[in-house]
């Protein structure tokens, strides 16, 4: 799919069409993450913050009581 961008104000918009939002689960409501590497825009939903430190403190909890286990099996 090619989009260009539509003037909105002083600034541009890019429309994100209904197939799209409702394949990623978004909502005019979602806040979304905006990054680049200086070639290519990502947009990227942002999910429950809550959930993803909940999730990063489980992963370190069993990386931190499994990790000779996780070693082995990476050998």
């Amino acid at each position: 799919m090619i989009k260009t961008l539509t003037a909105h104000g002083n600034s541009a918009a890019l429309i994100i069409d209904k197939p799209i939002m409702e394949l990623l689960g978004i909502t005019l409501k979602t806040p979304l993450k905006i990054s680049t590497d200086g070639k290519s825009l990502v947009i990227s939903p942002i999910r429950d913050a809550g959930r993803e430190a909940q999730f990063q403190d489980i992963l370190q909890r069993v990386n931190s009581e499994h990790a000779s286990t996780l070693r082995k099996l990476a050998e």
